[in-house]
């Protein structure tokens, strides 16, 4: 779990682990080691306060110098949110994230399909589940050029589209994206805020959680 200056979610991230039953290790920005850890989380929030482009600055961190090449080499890595901007900036993930549709902030529960069961995160899940997850983000519309789109596409790349309603203008409302490899994982809406009926929308998130502990014992 990457906590970065403006983080906004990694408590968040952290106990969706240890209810999936898991152990969360914290890793901080400035660390140049990941400390031997299974899979990585970059949580959401505002890392170094979003001042350049979403991610941009966090792409520079110490931690990034090694997950970057931990990534390449096969190490599950998942990026909510902010998480998901960072990959994008550090091109472990095609595409980039721009400003909403309309330019609001949006904070409401959405519904996303679940296109792709192949990678770590999602191997709990049944293709084409619907969950309801919670999206909370200024610069969530997920964009890329046409020929990365159709890439994407023909590749089965896309992880998860939103249904019933694009929210933020993402084009062929996806919600979520992974590598070639399908161990990096990009989600912009939040799967840790929909764990407990009690403090969520539902439990529909946290299949992203168990799913990656189980891909570790399986091996």
């Amino acid at each position: 779990m990457v906590t970065f200056p403006g983080s906004l979610d990694d408590a968040d991230a952290a106990r969706a682990v240890r209810i999936a039953g898991g152990e969360a290790v914290r890793l901080w920005h400035a660390d140049a080691d990941l400390h031997e850890v299974d899979a990585v989380i970059l949580p959401g929030g505002f890392s170094y306060g979003d001042y350049l482009r979403c991610g941009a600055i966090a792409r520079f961190s110490p931690v990034l110098t090694e997950l970057i090449p931990a990534a390449r080499d096969g190490l599950p890595v998942l990026g909510i949110c902010n998480g998901f901007q960072i990959l994008c900036e550090a091109h472990l993930l095609p595409g980039a994230l721009t400003r909403n549709a309309g330019l609001r902030f949006i904070d409401r529960a959405v519904r996303v399909r679940i296109e792709d069961t192949k990678t770590p995160w999602t191997g709990d899940y049944a293709p084409d589940q619907e969950i309801t997850l919670v999206l909370k983000s200024g610069e969530g519309a997920y964009v890329a050029d046409p020929p990365a789109l159709s890439r994407l596409t023909s590749a089965g790349q896309v992880v998860a589209r939103y249904v019933g309603g694009n929210p933020n203008g993402s084009v062929g409302d996806i919600a979520g994206v992974r590598n070639e490899a399908g161990n990096v994982v990009g989600l912009m809406p939040h799967p840790e805020h929909a764990i407990d009926a009690l403090t969520g929308p539902g439990t529909g998130g946290l299949g992203f959680f168990s799913s990656v502990l189980r891909a570790m014992v399986d091996g």
